[in-house]
């Protein structure tokens, strides 16, 4: 538990987790990538020299909303 309120509905303590990320060539963790998204060539999203931040979750216990925060740069 952390020390985190939900922003939907007030409550303190939300659950530390992550969200994964399971496609192909994968590090098993999602990551926020700055700047709207631009598909490549080939439809892939242009990812080439932006920054990029680990995502963490946090879920509430009372209602089960999510709380994502951009964090280190991965």
């Amino acid at each position: 538990m952390s020390n985190h309120t939900c922003t939907h509905c007030g409550t303190v303590g939300l659950m530390e987790g992550f969200i994964e990320d399971a496609g192909e060539h994968s590090r098993g963790y999602a990551r926020w990538i700055e700047g709207a998204l631009e598909r490549g060539v080939f439809g892939g999203a242009k990812r080439l020299g932006r920054p990029r931040r680990q995502i963490e979750a946090f879920r509430c216990p009372k209602c089960g909303h999510l709380e994502l925060f951009a964090t280190g740069e991965v």
